[in-house]
């Protein structure tokens, strides 16, 4: 009998993290594939949740989003970038942001309706094109230094561009994309009329001279950017799946005549802790940074003592090497092995890409661990060095 699977699906089966997590678990190995911290996030955002749950507010949130969230990350978004919302109508929650995207691609695209977005990208975002009937238009992203091609993004756009979706700081590269290149990217995006939808999860884990640039604070960008954030990320709260999405009430309204369908609402207790996590003071900000450029710090000198080649990230939780000099040819393969070979697990960036000879050797590992964890990963693949 053929697979009950409608085919804009498939392709779609079982991720990669689940399969890296379940070799990890199988051979005793360093998990370093899934991008998720082993530590907790701020203490007063966790007494806040415990308050609220023992408070009683574990039913139904409001389907906005409670209102303390909502002006909260209005409250950010102002503080941070000098972009004023209102909170009412300009903003909504969401179960993470991946459902935020998932909600803003079903609410903004008919079917074959065109989504460019660079590759390597985060794998929900080509489930969700295809589960709207879209179809995903990509620009790559070199190794090592990823930098945006004029002439491919130009080349990805057409009459039938819809929405561009965006991500930086970027998964699972580590690039932040410079001003002059969202410059670039939003130029194209008026030129074919086309909305931006931008994944900025990532964006307060922001390491060295680099900055984050919001693309709704360019010009005559704010009336046709959609912004996604969450709190896993910036909080250390992956579980918690507590995202939003920000922008002209209008297009907010349809993402939340579509989110209502798809998850209704969710976290009603984690709702008003975020709130409480989104006005803690910069200290908190930067010393969450601070600790993950450390551990980027360490995991690349460690990568590079193995005798790979590594670029630097300059935000996010991950840092992208090339295994060719551990004599892989194939990153998938390679990965698949390394478990027994090394006791490490990471992701063969391959899987992110439509072109995957532009990332036939290249790894993605995960440094949003323990220091202890990141030293004995270091140790176990120093001993694969030829």
């Amino acid at each position: 009998m053929a697979t009950p699977l409608v085919s804009r699906m498939h392709g779609f089966g079982t991720t990669i993290f689940a399969e890296m997590t379940g070799l990890a678990t199988q051979h005793g190995a360093v998990n370093l594939g899934q991008g998720f911290p082993d530590t907790d996030g701020p203490q007063e955002m966790l007494d806040a949740a415990k308050a609220a749950i023992d408070g009683g507010r574990n039913q139904y949130p409001p389907g906005p989003g409670v209102p303390e969230l909502l002006e909260a990350v209005a409250a950010h978004q102002s503080r941070f970038y000098g972009i004023d919302l209102d909170p009412r109508s300009e903003v909504l929650v969401t179960v993470g942001a991946t459902e935020a995207i998932a909600a803003t691609i079903l609410a903004l695209c008919e079917v074959g309706d065109e989504v460019v977005t660079f590759e390597p990208y985060y794998d929900s975002y080509a489930a969700s094109i295809a589960l709207a009937g879209a179809v995903r238009r990509t620009s790559v992203l070199r190794f090592p230094d990823f930098a945006v091609d004029e002439a491919s993004l130009r080349a990805a756009f057409s009459p039938r561009t819809r929405l561009v979706l965006l991500n930086t700081p970027h998964n699972p590269t580590g690039k932040v994309f410079t001003r002059a290149e969202l410059e670039l990217i939003c130029s194209l995006a008026k030129e074919f009329d086309a909305w931006v939808v931008t994944d900025e999860v990532y964006e307060h884990l922001v390491f060295g001279d680099a900055v984050h640039v919001p693309v709704a604070t360019l010009p005559a960008m704010r009336e046709r950017t959609l912004t996604i954030s969450s709190a896993g990320k910036t909080f250390s709260a992956t579980g918690w799946k507590v995202g939003w999405v920000a922008g002209p009430a209008e297009v907010v309204a349809a993402v939340r005549t579509v989110k209502q369908f798809l998850t209704f609402v969710g976290s009603g207790p984690f709702q008003p802790a975020v709130a409480v996590a989104l006005g803690l003071g910069d200290d908190v900000y930067a010393g969450l940074a601070s600790s993950l450029q450390a551990k980027r710090d360490l995991l690349v000198s460690g990568l590079r003592g193995a005798g790979l080649e590594v670029s630097v990230p300059d935000g996010t939780y991950f840092v992208i090497a090339d295994a060719a000099a551990l004599g892989a040819t194939d990153a998938l393969e390679f990965c698949r092995e390394l478990p027994l070979r090394a006791g490490v697990v990471g992701v063969p960036v391959s899987v992110f890409h439509d072109d995957v000879e532009a990332a036939r050797t290249l790894v993605r590992f995960a440094f949003c661990k323990r220091d202890e964890v990141l030293h004995e990963a270091v140790e176990r693949l120093a001993a694969l060095r030829p």
